[in-house]
C-alpha cells in the first residue's frame, strides 16, 4: 500500500511540476526532504507520535530552510499530518524517474566486481546509447561477487556479461555432458 501512495503522491507532484514548469524546481525540493527526512534523529522526531504534529512541521520547516518552493512545504505538512513522512524518499525516487522518462533519459543500472574509470564508464554509456537509441544515464553497483565483466538492467531487461555467469553456464554444460 505505502508504494501505492507514494506513487499517487509523486504523480501528483509530476503533473503540478509540469504544469507550473517547475519540474527541476521540485526535483531539488523532493532531494532536500529526502535527505533532512533520512537524517536519523530528524527522520525519529517527525515519527514520534508523542511529539504534537505542529511541532514536527515547526521542525521540518526550520530545517529545509527558505531553499523550497511553497507547494513542496504543504506536501510536508500532508505527510506530517498523515504520518507519511517516512514515503518522501520513494515519492522523490518515482518522481525521478517520470523526470527521466519524461526527458527521454533511460537508466540504466550498471553492475561490476570493481570500480570503473570514468572513461570505461563514458564507454559503456556510449554502447548503451547507441543500442536503446536514447540518451543513457548510468547507476552504478559494485558487487564483487560477479568476479568480473558488467551486468547491465534497463528496466525489465539484463544482459548479463558477468564472469560468474558464464562459469555457471559452463558449468551447467560440463554437468549436462556428464548424464
Amino acid at each position: 500500500m505505502a508504494s501505492s501512495a507514494a506513487k499517487r503522491y509523486a504523480e501528483a507532484v509530476f503533473s503540478l511540476g509540469k504544469a507550473q514548469d517547475t519540474l527541476d524546481a521540485w526535483s531539488h525540493d523532493l532531494r532536500l526532504l529526502s535527505e533532512v527526512v533520512a537524517g536519523g534523529q530528524v527522520a525519529v522526531y517527525l515519527t514520534n507520535p508523542s511529539v504534537a504534529m505542529e511541532r514536527r512541521i515547526e521542525a521540518l520547516d526550520a530545517s529545509l530552510g527558505a531553499n523550497v518552493q511553497p507547494e513542496a512545504r504543504n506536501l510536508v505538512r500532508m505527510l506530517i499530518e498523515r504520518n507519511r513522512t517516512m514515503l518522501i524518499p520513494r515519492i522523490r525516487e518515482m518522481f525521478d524517474a517520470q523526470l527521466l522518462a519524461e526527458r527521454g533519459i533511460v537508466v540504466a543500472e550498471v553492475t561490476t566486481a570493481e570500480q570503473l574509470t570514468d572513461a570505461e564508464q563514458d564507454f559503456i554509456r556510449q554502447k548503451l546509447e547507441r543500442i536503446t537509441g536514447r540518451q543513457v544515464e548510468l547507476a552504478m553497483k559494485i558487487e564483487p561477487d560477479i568476479i568480473g565483466g558488467v551486468i547491465v538492467r534497463i528496466g525489465d531487461q539484463v544482459v548479463d556479461g558477468s564472469v560468474r555467469n558464464k562459469l555457471e553456464k559452463l558449468r551447467s554444460r560440463l554437468v549436462a555432458g556428464r548424464r
